[in-house]
């Protein structure tokens, strides 16, 4: 060992005896009470509150923009395996991952204004009861649901001026998730061209909504499983490059630096995409039928 050496090698436990020193001091400092007076008086109080003031800064643009996390987390691979490959990839993923959840937002949506035309049938049944014209019972049914969509006002009107509620009713069913309403402005079309009540027909409307509401629930409770196999056919890929970093095969390396590793990672990511493409089309079937 060389001089040099030897005295970098001497100062190694006087840097490591300073640093517990240092951290020793940042511990008194921190348990002491006249130290927090002093932080206190001195206005310094919201650093306690600045995580949360922060976050909630944050939240509304990552749940605006949650696609943009596919960087992030491409990044760390990136950066594990020096390569550009990983960020290229979660570039990709970005256009993909918003497709996928505006697609997921919409479904939610519809699923939200089919139930409120649940809530609507029920509450205009329930003013019916209670001795209100219908036109009154739908005005004031349509306070309660909010479940008219876009062509709202123009239902409202004709109920409240004595329109035509059926054809209102029936231009606002485009509106998606708001077929019920459909179904609404026939028993109204039956109801004042025939005579029957409208209340029992609105009455069955409704128990047929509520049972196409049971049954999709169903159908996606008995789906959970295959969907449950999408999510862990999508993780193996990961769960194989954990276990062979473990085992101090530098996977990540061999992938993006070896020409034999840019095959099996090409020829693996498209039998991945495609695994998934087909196990997620024939869940989605599913749920449809």
């Amino acid at each position: 060992m060389t001089a040099t050496g030897f005295h970098e090698l001497m100062r190694v436990p006087e840097c490591v005896m300073a640093g517990f020193t240092g951290l020793a001091g940042g511990l008194a400092v921190a348990r002491d009470t006249g130290a927090r007076r002093a932080r206190a008086l001195t206005g310094r109080r919201w650093e306690t509150h600045r995580w949360p003031a922060v976050w909630a800064a944050v939240r509304p643009l990552l749940e605006r923009r949650r696609e943009w996390l596919c960087v992030p987390v491409a990044a760390l691979p990136a950066v594990l395996g020096e390569s550009v490959l990983p960020l290229l990839a979660g570039a990709v993923a970005v256009p993909l991952a918003r497709r996928w959840l505006e697609r997921r937002e919409r479904r939610r949506e519809r699923e939200k204004a089919a139930h409120s035309v649940t809530v609507l049938c029920g509450a205009v049944i329930g003013e019916l009861r209670a001795g209100r014209e219908p036109g009154q019972a739908l005005l004031i049914a349509a306070r309660a649901a909010d479940a008219l969509g876009t062509s709202g006002p123009a239902v409202l009107a004709a109920a409240r001026f004595g329109g035509d509620v059926p054809a209102a009713l029936l231009q606002a069913s485009a509106g998606p998730g708001l077929d019920g309403l459909a179904g609404m402005a026939a028993c109204w079309r039956v109801a004042v061209n025939g005579g029957a009540g409208l209340g029992a027909g609105l009455a069955r409307l409704e128990g047929a909504l509520r049972g196409e509401r049971r049954r999709r629930e169903e159908l996606r409770a008995q789906l959970a499983g295959a969907w449950s196999t999408v999510v862990v056919l999508a993780l193996l890929p990961m769960l194989g490059l954990g276990l062979g970093a473990a085992l101090g095969a530098d996977p990540l390396t061999v992938l993006l630096h070896t020409p034999g590793g840019l095959v099996c990672l090409v020829t693996g990511g498209a039998l991945e995409a495609a695994g998934l493409f087909w196990a997620s089309r024939i869940v989605r079937v599913g749920e449809a039928g």
